[in-house]
């Protein structure tokens, strides 16, 4: 999984409300596609692009395929985005404004 590939995938809506449908657990395509207004083409497209970013997994049983989220992408996602906010693993938000807040105080 390459970032380029994760954000252009997370940029549309239509990929973002996919992945909040697949929270839930796996869906088939056809399912998916049920819950939108758009040809069936468009919903493949939209899940081969998700898949390509690797943010969800396909797997075809008989005539169905199903798609699950790849957790493990969205958790390299998160800890990526944790370096921005300067809190270290095991602290909360609330804790590390306390100590930036109490040093500033000490000084």
């Amino acid at each position: 999984m390459g970032f380029p590939e994760t954000f252009k995938a997370l940029s549309d809506p239509v990929r973002r409300e996919i992945l909040l449908m697949l929270r839930k657990g796996r869906m088939a395509a056809g399912d998916i596609a049920s819950r939108f207004d758009m040809t069936a083409a468009t919903i493949s497209y939209h899940l081969s692009q998700l898949k390509k970013a690797g943010l969800v997994y396909e797997t075809r049983e008989k005539n169905f395929i199903y798609y699950s989220l790849n957790v493990s992408v969205f958790e390299e996602l998160m800890l990526w985005f944790n370096q921005f906010t300067g809190v270290s693993d095991g602290e909360t938000s609330q804790e590390s404004e306390r100590e930036e807040h109490g040093n500033e105080c000490d000084q």
